[in-house]
């Protein structure tokens, strides 16, 4: 059974699961009148079938049965529920506190899925990105909202991405592949509308296929479109995809999707409980088959129809848990059996917050993994806590966790946390603009300030956080695995101390063109191009160099332990490379 609505032979069939309700109802809309049709059962199944093409019309379905919250049943058939397997909707996700009330239609304003009709399939190409390419982490709104080359109609959508202009930069940068962070239509958490804020960053979907109509209005063929001019010139597109919880959030959270067909889909403690792993206020169960078809279905459906090269597993822990983490999960099996997600470039962030949840390593030996403790030991080393030793770990691909073939993904920064021009700037979080009191976000960032917190025009400040921010990126960019650089640090952008920005739909987040550091910027594009030129060198590190002192002695066992050893070269044949902490200055042989 082809779960969705698919149009074939002049006839269009709707399919949706729901074992446990005792009616399922279609509703299609023609403006705001809705027509209803009833389904029927077909095992954990309902299906309709009608004659006619009705591509471009909208659906949704309601679910009639028990309301027992406690016992996991949330059929309510008031409430308008969307295609857990839709690709595109008209409108986008609002959070209304109806959504979470017995008996009140919801209608109006719940998002309809569009009839897409059959999606051409894009040819199965090689994945466009090598291990040891550079990643850049890319927030499709805030990317562009303020670029001037790009036309205001198009700024903040994924079309922006292949503006020529936007291409041009990319490719200056020697960009391997985009990582784009989640596209797929979010709700805003229940909290932010009382503060009049919302959700920039996208971690909080309902249907996992949905494109959000504000980044992507033209659906589908927008995202295919724009994935094969970006392979066109070379650059790869790497899909951050949310599958570890919905934005149906806890038991007061909204009745939107899963919850209100299907409420297996989440998984529970013993006493019925949900278990949060994620800190979002639900997890999907991944020992579940159901929810592993519909996460499979999501990856083939991106690939397939789009043509991307890979994903970015948020919270990718989760996916391995029934309840406790394995790391020989069915998941695994299931992709790496998949003839369109085989070869796909896969990347966990190999973490979640419940027992166990740190599992940095320990996934497949052709995932490559987030390595945050590349991010927390090199800052560790330049603010001068840490000796040379774990930076030269780091350096070297951290074989003390993924042996002699790095799988790690190096970065200094990323969407969640300080910008690497404020990890220089601010020794404290700022996060006041979120209205939490300054709670959110992490504590600890090992970050350090120069002298002075925040903005200043102190020249000696300024030029210490420089030679720090130079020093830092030519440590990246001479390490051994896939390096990742968030959109922005190649040109100092700041996020003014704010570690926690998920809710800045705003000049927080947006980049500002105007004002780069374009010497910092001509700096990197010089690392990134020698490091282009020397690519194949970075997957694994080499075992024929030698690491000296800085005056070109061998370093001994003495002066690696010295907590006082400022730095150190390394060098083959073919490249090298030096670490001064006096400097500070970092970079290429």
């Amino acid at each position: 059974m082809t779960p969705g609505a698919t149009v074939a032979d002049g006839k269009t069939c709707f399919a949706v699961r729901s074992p446990h309700a005792s009616a399922l109802t279609l509703c299609l809309f023609d403006g705001q009148v809705e027509q209803r049709m009833p389904m029927a059962r077909d095992g954990a199944w309902w299906r309709v079938e009608i004659v006619g093409d009705y591509t471009g019309s909208r659906y949704a379905y309601r679910a009639d049965g028990a309301w027992s919250p406690g016992n996991g049943q949330w059929f309510d058939p008031a409430k308008l529920l969307v295609d857990p397997y839709t690709t595109e909707l008209d409108q986008p996700f609002r959070y209304d506190a109806s959504l979470s009330e017995y008996g009140v239609d919801t209608a109006s304003f719940v998002p309809k899925s569009i009839i897409t009709g059959p999606l051409p399939e894009v040819a199965l190409h090689a994945p466009c990105f090598q291990h040891g390419g550079l990643i850049y982490e890319v927030n499709v709104r805030g990317f562009t909202m303020l670029h001037p080359a790009v036309p205001q109609q198009q700024r903040g959508t994924v079309a922006a991405l292949a503006h020529p202009a936007v291409i041009a930069h990319l490719k200056r940068l020697n960009v391997s592949a985009i990582e784009l962070m989640p596209i797929a239509a979010w709700i805003d958490e229940r909290h932010l509308p009382p503060l009049r804020l919302a959700n920039a960053w996208g971690y909080n979907p309902v249907a996992p296929m949905a494109l959000d109509p504000r980044l992507c209005p033209g659906g589908v063929a927008e995202l295919r479109d724009t994935v094969a001019a970006l392979r066109a010139e070379g650059i790869g597109t790497i899909l951050d995809i949310v599958l570890n919880h919905s934005g149906e959030s806890d038991v007061h959270g909204p009745v939107l999707c899963l919850r209100g067909l299907d409420d297996a889909a989440y998984a529970k403690a013993p006493d019925g409980t949900l278990i949060n792993d994620t800190g979002c206020g639900n997890t999907l169960d991944f020992g579940n088959p159901a929810v592993r078809a519909l996460a499979l279905d999501t990856l083939r459906h991106f690939v397939r129809h789009c043509g991307v090269d890979g994903f970015r597993f948020d919270l990718a822990t989760i996916m391995a848990r029934s309840p406790g983490f394995d790391a020989k999960a069915q998941i695994f099996n299931d992709i790496a059996a998949d003839p369109w997600l085989t070869d796909r470039v896969l990347i966990a962030e190999p973490w979640d917050i419940g027992p166990g949840g740190y599992q940095l390593g320990n996934f497949p030996s052709n995932w490559l993994e987030w390595n945050d403790r590349y991010r927390d030991d090199v800052r560790r080393f330049w603010r001068g806590d840490a000796g040379i030793g774990v930076l030269a770990t780091r350096m070297a691909g951290s074989s003390d966790i993924f042996g002699k073939a790095s799988r790690s993904v190096n970065f200094l920064a990323a969407h969640d946390g300080f910008t690497l021009a404020d990890t220089l700037a601010y020794e404290q979080r700022h996060n006041w603009a979120n209205g939490e009191d300054n709670r959110d976000g992490h504590g600890e960032n090992f970050s350090w300030n120069n002298g002075i917190e925040g903005e200043t025009d102190n020249r000696d400040v300024l030029a210490k956080r420089a030679a720090y921010a130079r020093a830092m990126l030519a440590t990246l960019f001479c390490s051994t695995g896939s390096i990742l650089l968030t959109a922005g640090d190649e040109f100092g952008r700041s996020q003014r101390g704010n570690n926690n920005a998920y809710a800045q739909d705003n000049a927080i987040t947006w980049i500002n063109w105007e004002t780069r550091d374009l010497a910092l910027e001509d700096y990197v594009c010089d690392l990134s191009h020698w490091r282009k030129s020397k690519l194949s060198q970075f997957s694994a590190f080499p075992e024929d160099g030698t690491w000296s002192d800085l005056n070109g002695r061998e370093l001994h066992t003495e002066g690696w332990e010295r907590p006082q050893t400022p730095g150190f070269r390394w060098a083959n044949d073919t490249y090298g490379f030096t670490v001064d902490r006096t400097g500070p200055s970092a970079g290429p042989i």
